[in-house]
């Protein structure tokens, strides 16, 4: 089972990646928020590569990399240690008890369940460190 398979709507992202999404192998992180409300979590980070076909509104502007924020809802615990300025980390989902979301890196360490996940948003830029 793949993790875009474990979202509950992932059409937008399989649609940009012409339905071959790639594993979320040395990602950059931006941010991991926790939020009351949900109560939640978000994790905002790049793509690990662009679409072969990207929409064309990307390519007209430029942009290189494709970023997502990943929402968790209905958060039943999360334990983070240590971070970085930039953190580059593998992301992996899978179905136990809910979805469990973990992050693997040297220097930043998350796991975290909850209800469902899911794509809140799907942005893109031009990052010129590619």
């Amino acid at each position: 089972m793949t993790w875009i398979s474990l979202l509950a709507d992932s059409a937008g992202l399989e649609s940009i990646y012409g339905g071959q999404v790639p594993d979320l192998e040395d990602v950059s992180l931006h941010e991991v928020e926790i939020l009351r409300e949900g109560p939640a979590l978000n994790l905002r980070f790049d793509m690990p590569s662009f679409p072969k076909q990207p929409p064309k509104k990307w390519s007209v502007q430029g942009f290189n990399t494709v970023q997502v924020t990943l929402g968790l809802s209905g958060l039943r615990s999360v334990s983070l240690s240590g971070f970085t300025s930039n953190p580059v980390v593998s992301i992996s989902l899978r179905a136990q008890d809910g979805i469990t979301l973990g992050i693997e890196s040297v220097p930043v360490q998350l796991l975290a369940t909850a209800e469902m996940a899911y794509i809140f948003r799907i942005s893109a830029y031009t990052n010129s460190v590619d």
